[in-house]
């Protein structure tokens, strides 16, 4: 099998796809613009050769890249970066060289969040009343059937960047005023907990692996706040979860991927956020080796090269992550060292975030695990606690 990675030191942890995809008998060929010899040499040895493009964002080149390596080691079986900002630029890819997956004629539904909001209606999944707006009348005419606040967001974009909550008629001139000359899509403001769908499709959109996380604040309040990001895992996928989570991976056409599907939880029940065709960011792919005692790096690279995967671990422990923001004018009641003589027992990784990633989870991580939640949420407590 000739599998290629697209960036395949980014984030660094995802060496270990390479690694495993290695183990289990692929040729694993990488395309990145970082020089060779920047690469960890765990990720040289998982390479089968390597080609650097300067610029990832000229697809002429990444094309060139695919070329030399069919010309050299024959038809390519797959091409993945497992990273959201690469989505449609692996779509294209696949489709020049009729590669298995995402092809560009997939993307409007998994690129554009008002596109998603179809595919959720399709399967009877709840959405939030919104749409793109494209005028501030057309704003207003929407905002009269919600009423305030509202949420503004691109309608293609990448976590929370450039994403706003909208209060009254002035916030909307000073949105329309400064906003990026890109589409918006704009809609209701939901108040309630994000609680995911994360896991693994098969071939046939079958979830094989699935894990909840549930998130007390949301990412754009994190961003725009400075807020710290706390979110843990529960052992036990809710039923209401389970169902319309599957539901959405089967009409999103999922399959031999990892997904994240967000759901704001509300008293009257789920409301689809929206769907991420990747793995969850951050240290979650670790995470979910933590919470099952289990390799998911392995169990992907065996569910790309036989079709099949082992059943991992039925969630033994609850996991939590603690992501702080160290900034100038944030002071800690507990130092770093405080916090791990107190709690040091349920750390099983800390250490600093990647600063393109801190906006969102935190210059300084802990993961945290326990068969039981609540020494989870005291520990998280004692971490985060601010003077």
């Amino acid at each position: 099998m000739n599998y290629i990675f697209i960036s395949p030191n980014f984030p660094p942890n995802y060496v270990n796809f390479s690694i495993r995809l290695k183990e289990r008998g692929a040729r694993v060929l990488g395309i990145g613009s970082d020089p060779y010899e920047q690469l960890s040499p765990e990720l040289r040895g998982a390479l089968t050769e390597y080609y650097r493009v300067y610029d990832m964002e000229n697809y002429e080149g990444v094309l060139q890249a695919c070329g030399f390596f069919t010309h050299k080691f024959g038809k390519i079986d797959r091409i993945e970066s497992h990273n959201e900002y690469w989505l449609a630029q692996d779509a294209r890819l696949r489709t020049d060289f009729n590669v298995f997956g995402f092809k560009d004629r997939d993307m409007g539904p998994i690129k554009y969040k008002s596109r998603m909001k179809d595919v959720f209606r399709s399967a009877e999944i709840p959405v939030a009343l919104g749409r793109v707006v494209r005028s501030i009348d057309d704003a207003r005419d929407l905002i009269a059937e919600t009423g305030w606040p509202v949420c503004a967001k691109p309608d293609s974009g990448v976590g929370a960047a450039h994403t706003y909550k909208l209060h009254d008629d002035d916030d909307l001139q000073l949105f329309f005023d400064s906003k990026p000359k890109i589409d918006y899509i704009m809609e209701e403001f939901i108040e309630g907990e994000i609680h995911t769908f994360d896991g693994l499709a098969d071939r046939d959109s079958r979830v094989i692996f699935m894990n909840t996380f549930i998130f007390e604040k949301g990412v754009m309040e994190t961003v725009n706040e400075g807020l710290d990001m706390f979110y843990y895992s529960l052992r036990e996928i809710p039923g209401d979860i389970l169902d319309y989570g599957t539901r959405a991976v089967e009409a999103f056409g999922l399959k031999e991927r990892f997904f994240h599907i967000e759901f704001f939880r509300t008293e009257k029940g789920l409301v689809a956020l929206e769907v991420n065709a990747r793995p969850p960011g951050g240290w979650s792919m670790d995470i979910f080796n933590y919470e099952n005692d289990a390799d998911l790096y392995d169990r992907y690279a065996q569910l790309v090269t036989e079709g099949r995967m082992d059943e991992a671990s039925a969630r033994p422990y609850y996991t939590a992550y603690v992501g702080l923001k160290e900034r100038e004018n944030v002071f800690r009641a507990h130092t770093r060292e405080e916090s791990v003589e107190a709690y040091g027992d349920l750390m099983v990784h800390r250490g600093p975030i990647e600063s393109i990633f801190s906006a969102a989870i935190g210059d300084y991580a802990y993961v945290l695990r326990s068969p039981d939640l609540s020494p989870l949420k005291e520990a998280a407590a004692f971490i985060l606690d601010r003077r």
